[in-house]
């Protein structure tokens, strides 16, 4: 693990991949013996803290709150450059539903190291929208201040198309009156367009250049099956050469399987 982060340098995007990755999936026991190992390394304890948070996202609740914090503080004073341990910070205080100005401070330690954080923006939607601590209106200013900057081609690039998959997905498991025509929701203007652009573009080469842009083309692949854009999602599926991602495929049933099923419909 202290390899392979060591190697992503000051390639931040990467590094925050990574660190993401081996949190989810390296368990609980590697991370905290690295981080007792090297108690002053700021890859290991933005590793544990990560990992903290990944499991208190499963568990419901943090183990020990203000010792992930500090552990991200930490981190930041020892990298004062890595925008990697706020990024981890920010994602702590959003689960933790704290102020919107506590948010706002850390979001500006973010943005001065790395404006274009693809998990700190994923984060920051999510706190904003309705189903958390805003609203949709604050979600739509979200979006349009990213529409108004250069972000085509960033790691940014899916977070408006993420933001419709969420809506969708919040909206359906609420149930109700809305959550009945909720298949018409890709049917709307401003999503077809969104569809449009993406289904065009991200799958060419040198587009989408950053670490988690698999990802971000699961979620085209997807959005397009719900929007029943079976052309366009088989291009989208052919570009994925069968590699599957978690989320959002995973929403309501178990993720290969969905993933499998359509692959397996589209791709002949």
């Amino acid at each position: 693990m202290e390899e392979l982060l060591d190697r992503t340098g000051q390639d931040w995007d990467r590094r925050a991949h990574r660190i993401g990755v081996l949190a989810e999936t390296a368990g609980r026991a590697a991370p905290k013996a690295w981080r007792k190992q090297r108690p002053r390394d700021h890859n290991a304890l933005t590793l544990h803290a990560w990992s903290d948070l990944a499991h208190a996202h499963e568990d419901g609740s943090f183990d020990d709150a203000k010792a992930t914090v500090d552990s991200c503080l930490l981190a930041a004073t020892l990298a004062p450059s890595d925008p990697t341990p706020w990024v981890v910070l920010l994602a702590v205080f959003r689960l933790q539903r704290r102020p919107a100005r506590e948010l706002a401070s850390v979001w500006r330690e973010i943005k001065a190291r790395d404006p274009w954080n693809r998990e700190a923006h994923l984060q920051a939607l999510r706190y904003l929208s309705p189903f958390e601590c805003g609203s949709r209106v604050k979600v739509l200013e979200f979006l349009d201040g990213l529409r108004s900057a250069p972000s085509y081609g960033t790691p940014v690039t899916g977070v408006e198309l993420a933001a419709h998959v969420d809506r969708y997905h919040h909206t359906q498991s609420q149930g109700g009156i809305e959550a009945l025509s909720i298949q018409q929701y890709w049917a709307r203007v401003d999503v077809q367009h969104v569809l449009d652009q993406a289904s065009e573009y991200w799958h060419q080469p040198g587009v989408l250049t950053h670490a988690a842009a698999l990802a971000d083309l699961n979620l085209l692949a997807y959005a397009l099956v719900r929007a029943r854009r079976f052309d366009d999602a088989t291009r989208i599926l052919n570009a994925l050469n069968g590699t599957a991602t978690a989320w959002p495929w995973g929403w309501d049933q178990d993720a290969l399987e969905m993933f499998t099923s359509w692959h397996n419909r589209l791709i002949r």
